[in-house]
């Protein structure tokens, strides 16, 4: 059974750094696509960003391209979000996810494997 589980949101001041990591169990997970959504209180979940584990491709939102950076780490299978330059609006919880597949597609129902989120406060 797979099992994603986030770490390291909080609070921070608009211009900072936090780094979001997802540690993944329960499957050989080469085969796999990883993303990043978020939501924010009364939207949608968004696409954040996605990487291949395997090849090692990756995606981003329009918004957060230049400021977060998605990478992985075979040997500790965890999936990181570099986030820098934060805004108030990146305050959202942010959910890591993932899907069978090495295409990277941005459709939340694309993913059919889902962490709890945590969360991104950005004060301004």
């Amino acid at each position: 059974q797979v099992q994603l589980v986030e770490s390291g949101g909080g609070l921070v001041q608009a211009g900072g750094s936090l780094r979001l990591s997802c540690a993944a169990s329960g499957r050989t997970f080469s085969d796999y696509t990883m993303g990043w959504f978020r939501q924010a209180p009364g939207k949608e979940r968004e696409f954040v960003a996605a990487i291949s584990w395997s090849i090692g491709t990756t995606g981003y939102a329009d918004s957060v391209k230049g400021r977060f950076t998605i990478s992985r780490d075979n040997v500790k299978n965890t999936v990181y979000l570099q986030m820098n330059s934060l805004k108030p609006e990146d305050t959202a919880v942010y959910y890591c996810a993932a899907r069978v597949g090495t295409l990277i597609y941005r459709g939340r129902d694309q993913y059919a494997y889902w962490g709890q989120g945590t969360q991104v406060t950005v004060s301004s």
